[in-house]
């Protein structure tokens, strides 16, 4: 009894300063990014230990070797760093890296009482921290749809009982109404199903991300009734690619993070007609360095 609570508290000061750590890396405004981290422990998650650790891009050419390295035990020192931790490493699936997140969490702004979405949600641990934020007066749907990963979420989500999953795509129609969805997989575009299940200012945040190769986090707010709304982005990001959308010829995307700086897109447009300021054409959607 006194090893388990000798081992909870060292976890507790171990979770302050990782918390304070990322929270400074990201430069998050809201002290609540920070608090989440502190509150939510990363070990239920992770599973048991010796873990694996991210250590290359994970684009690096597998006969390279591996780009991951084994922690020697179990210490959850090794999980309380600026890391991203293999739930699947064949399949290069992570937790992300916790300063990206918190970074992506600050701008997504999710608050108290409001309902969020997130798609892609791994064993659930950003998840948590997402229902930490909305708190027991909201609620979080998270969509995951490798059934063994939706499991082991719902088993993590046990602590937060407003916050479920479903083993499915996150990105097919039937989607509940939110304030605030949160993507954690590459997509060429943003799926038609979450702009409608966007509330009015409702924030969606999803990697923008041709088939190979980095995109950028984008934000965007929905304004209803208008053709233009506000966008940016908000991190460059590369992450696993999105199931459930159709496929689609992403050269033009490609060219268009390679030619022009992200910072530079101010909205996101429909059915107009793209003009001088256009970053980039999506067809039925494209994105714009003018303001709406």
């Amino acid at each position: 009894m006194a090893d388990r609570v000798g081992s909870d508290a060292r976890s507790v000061k171990l979770r302050g300063f990782y918390a304070s750590l990322v929270a400074g890396q990201s430069a998050a405004a809201d002290g609540r990014i920070e608090e989440a981290f502190a509150a939510v422990p990363r070990e239920p998650f992770a599973g048991p230990g010796p873990w694996s650790i991210l250590a290359a891009n994970v684009w690096r050419s597998r006969d390279r070797g591996s780009p991951y390295v084994t922690t020697p035990d179990d210490d959850p020192a090794f999980l309380y760093q600026d890391v991203l931790v293999a739930l699947d490493a064949a399949r290069s699936i992570n937790i992300g890296q916790p300063s990206l997140h918190a970074l992506c969490l600050d701008a997504l702004a999710p608050q108290p009482g409001e309902t969020a979405i997130q798609v892609g949600t791994g064993s659930g641990y950003y998840t948590a921290l997402l229902a930490h934020l909305v708190g027991p007066e909201g609620q979080v749907h998270g969509f995951e749809i490798d059934p063994g990963l939706a499991e082991r979420t719902a088993r993590n989500l046990a602590p937060w009982p407003w916050a479920r999953v479903e083993a499915r795509s996150g990105a097919s129609d039937g989607l509940p109404q939110a304030d605030a969805i949160y993507v954690n997989a590459g997509a060429p575009r943003p799926a038609p199903a979450w702009l409608d299940a966007l509330r009015p200012d409702g924030r969606l945040l999803f990697p923008l991300q041709p088939r190979y190769g980095r995109g950028g986090m984008l934000l965007i707010r929905k304004v209803a009734g208008a053709a233009a709304w506000p966008a940016r982005f908000v991190s460059p990001s590369v992450f696993i690619p999105l199931q459930g959308l159709p496929e689609a010829d992403t050269e033009g995307l490609s060219e268009a993070f390679a030619r022009g700086p992200l910072m530079t897109v101010r909205a996101i447009r429909f059915g107009e007609k793209p003009d001088a300021s256009c970053w980039y054409d999506g067809g039925d959607w494209w994105l714009s360095t003018r303001a709406p």
